[in-house]
């Protein structure tokens, strides 16, 4: 899909280019999701710069995603997709700073993007260009990714108190939950700071490229705060994944105890009962009057005892929930 983003006054009006038309000259962001049917190079044509493809999108060498090209500038950062489901991803977005037009290129859909078309298509200066938008854009995702990592942040919390209370009616079926838990969520923990040390990487080369782009005072003031809060995010998602770490040491050290615990229990019983058993297996069997012998249940009855003495221990074992 092809959208292109005009200035009408105080907004942005999103524009959807279908069947070829033309990408009106005043659009001062284009974005291309999913191209198909020859939207990237209408673009080209446009705008007069390539369109990088999906796989030269996923390179992952820092000179394939920040670049300059026939006076554009290529930059190309890892973004969280999907992060509020089960299976959170990354996606690589690329963006393309060619005069005053800001073009994005992406193959998903991260929600930063509809935060700011959101905000742009209700207000925004009347002096808008590609590069507040990109300002912007830049903005929705470091703070989407705060967002983040405070959810995370307060599941971890909430992960370590239910391991380390006191709680006799734990089964194994809640271990395997809380394993779960500190799986998913140190997986979206790694993926947000993967995601953070893409966009500091990019901040970093638009900061070394803004005298020549000739910025505005307080687009270089709000670039530098990005920077500030891009690296602290940064250095709690990487203390969010140290405490991921702690946390799951610590639920395979409770684990380790439990099972340790048990196992005693069984030790015990096992040594407690030998001495009985040693006994009976040598003078059980030897006397010379047993009444059970000529006993007609005799048979049953011992097949029935050793049924009783195997269930009990199960259903006390199950009782006490380790099994």
């Amino acid at each position: 899909m092809l959208s292109a983003y005009v200035p009408t006054g105080t907004s942005l009006e999103q524009k959807i280019i279908e069947n070829g038309a033309d990408v009106p000259d005043t659009a001062v962001w284009i974005d291309l999701v999913n191209p198909v049917g020859g939207e990237d190079k209408l673009v080209e044509r446009l705008v007069g710069v390539g369109i990088p493809t999906r796989e030269e999108m996923q390179e992952i060498e820092l000179s394939s995603r920040l670049y300059i090209e026939n006076g554009a500038r290529y930059m190309t950062a890892t973004l969280m997709c999907q992060s509020d489901t089960p299976i959170p991803k990354t996606t690589p977005v690329t963006f393309i700073l060619a005069g005053h037009r800001l073009i994005t290129v992406r193959y998903d859909e991260p929600k930063p993007f509809a935060i700011a078309r959101h905000k742009l298509t209700r207000y925004c200066s009347a002096t808008v260009s590609g590069e507040s938008v990109f300002i912007d854009l830049l903005d929705a995702v470091v703070d989407r990714c705060a967002d983040i990592l405070e959810r995370v942040g307060v599941e971890i919390d909430q992960v370590s108190h239910n391991i380390f209370e006191r709680d006799r009616s734990r089964t194994p079926k809640f271990y395997t939950v809380i394993l779960q838990t500190i799986g998913r969520k140190g997986e979206l923990a790694s993926k947000v700071r993967e995601s953070l040390v893409s966009i500091t990487r990019l901040l970093i080369f638009v900061a070394n490229q803004v005298e020549d782009m000739r910025w505005a005072k307080d687009q270089k003031a709000q670039l530098k705060s990005m920077q500030r809060d891009a690296q602290a995010l940064s250095d709690h998602a990487t203390y969010l994944t140290n405490n991921v770490t702690f946390l799951l040491d610590a639920l395979l050290g409770v684990v380790s105890i439990e099972q340790n615990n048990i196992i005693k229990i069984f030790s015990v019983a096992a040594v407690a009962f030998m001495p009985p058993t040693l006994i009976a297996s040598i003078y059980g069997m030897n006397f010379k009057e047993m009444p059970e012998l000529s006993w007609a249940f005799g048979y049953p009855f011992a097949i029935a005892l050793m049924l009783i003495a195997a269930i009990l221990p199960f259903v006390y074992f199950k009782w006490k929930k380790w099994l």
